[in-house]
């Protein structure tokens, strides 16, 4: 573990951004796993940043700042993903109906509206609470942990 709380940022940031994307294509294009991965980061970024920084309010600061980056990793590549196919929207002849995705709002284009919302605004936000909320859990551990040794020494 401490092998990997002493990586460089970058190659944290390149591992993470190599995971992500694998969460995405294991998702097909659905980032339910990218959201669920949100839990993990979430811990190891407190991890890695308390390995470093013991002021709480900097430790709250970036944590924010790498939930932040995460989420907009999966923006990125939800934009990629799904980005092109803004298009459709404009073409009349493309039958949104047999686009594949589902029928949420029983009408192809307010579904299709509904569907693109989904997938390249809501999921990110929903990996960033995820991250956040891993965050806090680890978080919560790392004081309880600082506290009792305060609590040994005195």
């Amino acid at each position: 573990m401490r092998r990997i709380l002493a990586l460089k940022p970058l190659w944290v940031f390149l591992i993470f951004v190599f995971l992500d994307m694998l969460c995405i294509g294991m998702g097909m294009g659905v980032p339910i796993f990218c959201i669920l991965f949100g839990f993990p980061v979430g811990w190891f970024t407190v991890k890695y940043v308390t390995s470093t920084v013991t002021s709480l309010p900097l430790v709250f600061r970036r944590v924010l700042n790498d939930a932040l980056l995460t989420s907009a990793v999966t923006f990125i590549g939800m934009l990629v993903i799904w980005g092109p196919t803004f298009t459709y929207l404009f073409d009349p002849g493309k039958d949104l109906a047999n686009f594949g995705i589902p029928m949420i709002l029983y009408e192809p284009l307010a579904s299709f509206i509904g569907w693109q919302v989904l997938m390249v605004l809501i999921s990110p936000f929903l990996q960033l609470l995820t991250t956040l909320f891993g965050s806090y859990l680890a978080i919560l551990g790392w004081l309880n942990k600082t506290t009792d040794l305060q609590q040994i020494k005195c």
